[in-house]
């Protein structure tokens, strides 16, 4: 089974709220990049493949580097949604990038 079957849109939501603060903004901005861009009925399955398996990797709790340990916890979901976004970039539009912004807006501000 791989690293998309484990995503769910409740998993991932869950994750963001809970550690928005911790993981901070950069972070976050990547996972709703990779979210709103896999919304979109124009990202082909291939793309959304790779986006599931990303946001997977980040709401899954094991993971390379622990979560709870300050900072570094984060450097491997980071890495995992840089990655993705490195092989998905042409369906991150600018509509997606603001739709993240506003949301980064309402968390952060």
């Amino acid at each position: 089974m791989t690293a998309a079957h484990h995503y769910s849109d409740n998993d991932f939501w869950q994750k963001l709220k809970s550690f928005a603060l911790k993981a901070g903004k950069e972070v976050i901005e990547k996972a709703l990049w990779l979210y709103y861009a896999a919304q979109r009925p124009e990202t082909p399955t291939w793309a959304k493949t790779i986006i599931f398996g990303a946001l997977a990797y980040f709401i899954l709790p094991l993971d390379a580097v622990p979560d709870v340990i300050p900072v570094a916890g984060y450097s491997d979901d980071l890495g995992a949604l840089a990655a993705a976004i490195g092989m998905v970039s042409m369906y991150i539009t600018a509509e997606i990038k603001e739709q993240a912004a506003q949301k980064l807006q309402q968390w952060f501000s």
